[in-house]
């Protein structure tokens, strides 16, 4: 499984002129092979601070999401509307159970 975290400091005005281009990219995701998680979450702490956090089956999916038509368009969106930082983190995760179960 490939785990995917990013980080963007937007802004909250940025965040609320990206959220339709935002949430049509999550559904559209979601919706590809390979995903099994996409997810944006504002910072409850920190409202100019969006996270994605992404689930993947294999490099292969998360590349092929990477030349996803909606991946260009939430691209061309963020030039639009750039943040003021952004970090990407990419692991290679094997998913195990909790302690005690």
């Amino acid at each position: 499984m490939i785990v995917v975290n990013v980080t963007m400091e937007l802004g909250e005005e940025n965040i609320a002129a990206l959220r339709d281009a935002l949430s049509e990219m999550e559904a559209a995701s979601r919706a590809e092979e390979g995903c099994d998680d996409f997810t944006y979450s504002v910072e409850l702490n920190n409202p100019d601070v969006i996270r994605i956090t992404e689930r993947w089956e294999s490099m292969d999916a998360l590349a092929a999401h990477f030349k996803a038509p909606h991946m260009a368009k939430v691209q061309a969106a963020t030039q639009q509307h750039p943040p003021k930082s952004s970090y990407a983190y990419f692991y290679e995760a094997t998913e195990v159970a909790p302690p005690g179960r």
